[in-house]
């Protein structure tokens, strides 16, 4: 075995669907302030705000979707690497998530005494958004520097409209989409609004617009979140060959007051099922492993909400996680970080 590892990194999970882990953990979450990207004691008496009612509403959500192996997530991600170890001749494969365990700086920590000397780092978002993609690798890059680790670190930019990751997509979902349906909504996870304004120099962006950063400069595509999500979208109806009109895009998982990107998932739930929508089928492209976003908040309570909206049925089409295409697709992405 080489010297260079192969990590991938995931959001995270509670340890376990107690009140006390799922707090410790949103509290670890919430805190960094790439993800509430306001002032440490605003952001500090917000959380500790949410942190009174919110974990154990959580603590319920997890326990109706947790797996005797633990959490889904986690489960998935290591089923994942599992997948990996053969695509991957250079070294070992390891996965870390961002909060939770296997805390990320511990696993670093673990390579070196391994031997490793090079880390090839997959965070694994799609899309770009400082809350996913920059806190995973800033933290790497900061704990490489602060422990003075000897390690070489690459890392997997943003696929969100590679073709291979479009083509694990479609081979993903087809089993799905050969059946009859009415519509299909591929729901991304949402970010405030001002996540993305702050990193638009000119100001001027349109991030309502239905054409998000289709024609925008290469550097603005570059981190611009939704009109990635809304590239990765038209990608797979288009490689799929779904008709315009039978398909659309929402953003879901909204926390809080501010002003999110749009539409919003929960309403376009109650505008399709008032518009005739009998079987929706759900996406949800941000994700490439199933998670209490997608399993409790659309296979649940979305699925719920639907219909009672006035739908019939709702289906949600799995995640990525370990389908052979996508072992194959995130293999060769990495091979060329």
């Amino acid at each position: 075995m080489t010297d260079h590892a192969l990590l991938l990194v995931n959001l995270g999970s509670p340890a376990s669907t107690s009140v006390a882990d799922v707090r410790r953990y949103l509290n670890q979450f919430l805190m960094d302030p790439y993800v509430i990207d306001l002032p440490w004691p605003v952001r500090r008496l917000l959380v500790s705000l949410i942190l009174i009612k919110r974990p154990e509403q959580s603590a319920h959500a997890y326990g109706s979707i947790w797996w005797e192996e633990g959490s889904p997530l986690v489960v998935l991600t290591r089923r994942l690497q599992a997948a990996m170890v053969e695509h991957w001749p250079h070294g070992p494969v390891e996965i870390a998530m961002r909060y939770g365990q296997p805390a990320l700086p511990e696993v670093l920590e673990r390579l070196v005494a391994r031997g490793v000397r090079k880390v090839t780092l997959a965070p694994l978002y799609p899309q770009f958004a400082d809350s996913t993609v920059t806190t995973v690798v800033e933290l790497a890059r900061q704990t490489v520097s602060e422990r003075q680790l000897p390690l070489q670190l690459r890392v997997l930019q943003p696929f969100y409209e590679h073709p291979d990751y479009i083509e694990a997509l479609v081979a993903s979902a087809r089993p799905y989409l050969e059946q009859d349906y009415d519509h299909l909504l591929l729901s991304f996870h949402g970010l405030p609004e001002r996540h993305l304004k702050k990193l638009d120099p000119t100001g001027k962006h349109d991030f309502q617009a239905a054409d998000c950063c289709k024609d925008a400069s290469a550097d603005m595509r570059a981190v611009c979140y939704r009109g990635q999500c809304l590239a990765t979208a038209r990608a797979f109806a288009q490689k799929m060959g779904i008709p315009d009109g039978k398909w659309s895009v929402s953003f879901q998982s909204r926390l809080g007051r501010a002003k999110w990107i749009e539409p919003y998932t929960e309403a376009r739930l109650d505008e399709l099922a008032k518009a005739g929508v009998k079987k929706l089928l759900v996406m949800c492209p941000a994700f490439v492993a199933d998670c209490i976003e997608t399993l409790e908040e659309i296979g649940m309570r979305g699925s719920e909400q639907f219909v009672e909206a006035g739908g019939q049925e709702l289906v949600l089409v799995p995640c990525l996680n370990d389908h052979p295409e996508w072992v194959k697709a995130l293999a060769g992405m990495c091979e060329k970080a």
